[in-house]
This record gives C-alpha cells, structure tokens and sequence, in this order.
C-alpha cells in the first residue's frame, strides 16, 4: 500500500519503520528533517512538504497534541491538498472537541477519517505491540486495517464517531495517570516508616495489583528512573486537561483528574518538565519532606 507519514517523534518513527518492515511504501514528512533520516536509510522517500507525503491512498499522522495538528491539517492547507477518497488516520490523542472538527472537515473535503489512537510506550511502538483504538467508517476502517495490523498486536474497535476512540483514550490516560500517583503516594507513605519503594511495590505488582501499569510504572517509580522519559509529563498533563475538558463538555465530574492536573503542574513548576509522568512519585516525595528526613 502506499502510505504517507506525518509526525516522527519517538512513537511515530517506530511506527512507521513497522510499515516499511511489513512491504508498504511509505513517505515520510517532518518538520525536523534530521528525524526522518533513519526511515530514509530504511527504504522510506522524504518528501520537502506536508502535502508530498499525502499523495498515497492512506495518510497516517502522530502529531504531538492539538496545536500541532490544527496547524498542519487545518491552518496549514493539508486537508485542501488531498485527493478525495484518501484515507487520514490520526494516532495522536487530541481533544474530543477537535476529534469532531475533523471528522466534519474530512467529510466536507470527500476525505476518509479513521481516529487510532494508541496504547503502548516508545518500545512496544518498536516491537509493534501497540493496542490501538479504532472508530470511523467500516469501510475505511477494514481498507487500512492492514496497516493497524503492522503497528500493534490488537485493534479495538470503538463505533463509527471518531471521537469515540480518542475519548477511551484520554479516559484510558487518565486511569494510568490515576495509577501513578496511588502508587507515588503509597510508596511515600511506606518509605515514611521505614519500608522501601521497590519492597512494597514487589508485593503490589505481584499480588493485588498484577498488571502491565503497575508493574512498568511501579519498576521505575522503585528505581526513581524517569529519565529518559517514555511519556513526558507535559503530555501527561496535557491528557488530564483533555479528560477535564470532555468531561466538562457533558458535565461529567472527574474530581480526582483535578487533582492529578495539579499534581502534574506542581511538577512542571519544580522544573521536571523532562521527566517521564512516573516522576509523580517525585512530587509526593517533596510533599511529604521525605528527603529532608532521611
């Protein structure tokens, strides 16, 4: 299939060399041409312009957040410069409200959109382990369902609105969001009396909490290792902003996304805005004076 890529940070770059690795065709855009250079060294084109790597049948995009994709697709003229009938699968999570915008701007235009955004950090990217959501017409979802195949190990159909899969995903954010910091203040609260992070975490992550979340983030929260960060805490509190506001959109309360909105603030105004969203643990840690006892 002939695939264009936009967007080739940490998650979408693996992405896209599973692509290539499964016979598409791909041409890749960045605005960082230095990011595109691996992909090229493995068979990928490098087109000059956003609107060159949207001449395939299908046009796959991991932008960072709202911002980003409103000023490629929308501002940017993207949208206006693809041929009709072409398909645009968005990975990057964005606001529901956005999620929306598009999937009437799409139809406007005669274009497909499919909303996939994904679970999984950089490294299940590489090995192409991704759980992705799905939502969007059946016909375009089964036309580039082999290039979701290629990514991750599942697809998880969510509906035909597209704003279904990205609002499971936010809500999905949150609850990983939710698991950290019960585990940073829980581990606080044992180091206060003497009993190791990594000691109790053995026992959470073996007993009552035995699942993927807790065990990854509980590894790094017992071995403080946040750097480098597989999900940055900026986009962290990007993804609570978003619950807040999809909550807010149907008057849903989401008291405890306040909370861990502030938590992540306070973190970003002690200067961790490079640590991964387990450095939580951190923030807790400084609440409780926890170093100056030791």
């Amino acid at each position: 299939m002939k695939v264009g890529f936009i967007g080739l940070g940490a998650m979408g770059s693996a992405m896209a060399s599973n692509l290539l690795a499964a016979g598409h065709t791909l041409t890749v855009w960045n605005r960082s041409v230095a990011a595109t250079e691996p992909l090229a060294s493995l068979g990928a084109r490098v087109a000059k312009t956003a609107d060159r790597a949207a001449q395939g049948e299908v046009l796959c995009s991991m932008l960072a957040n709202d911002q980003a994709v409103r000023e490629v697709f929308l501002d940017g003229g993207l949208l206006d410069a693809m041929d009709r009938g072409t398909v645009h699968v968005n990975h990057a999570t964005i606001s529901v409200a956005l999620a929306q915008e598009l999937a009437a701007q799409h139809e406007q235009r005669g274009l497909e959109y499919v909303a996939a955004p994904v679970f999984g950090r950089p490294d299940m990217a590489a090995a192409a382990k991704l759980n992705i959501l799905v939502a969007g017409r059946p016909g375009a979802i089964e036309r580039v369902r082999p290039l979701l195949e290629a990514m991750g190990s599942k697809v998880w159909p969510m509906g035909e609105a597209p704003e279904r899969a990205n609002v499971a995903k936010i809500a999905g954010n949150f609850m990983l969001a939710a698991a950290i910091e019960s585990m940073a203040e829980a581990t606080v609260l044992t180091r206060a009396y003497g009993v190791s992070a990594a000691d109790f975490l053995e026992v959470m992550t073996n007993t009552l909490f035995a699942s993927p979340a807790y065990q990854g983030y509980g590894k790094l929260i017992a071995e403080q290792r946040f750097k480098p960060a597989g999900f940055a805490l900026p986009l962290g509190y990007k993804d609570v902003g978003l619950a807040l506001a999809a909550g807010d959109a149907q008057r849903v309360p989401l008291p405890f996304a306040g909370v861990l909105r502030d938590a992540m603030l306070e973190a970003l105004a002690a200067g961790d805005a490079e640590l991964d969203w387990s450095a939580l643990a951190l923030v807790a840690a400084r609440r409780a004076h926890l170093d100056e006892r030791a």
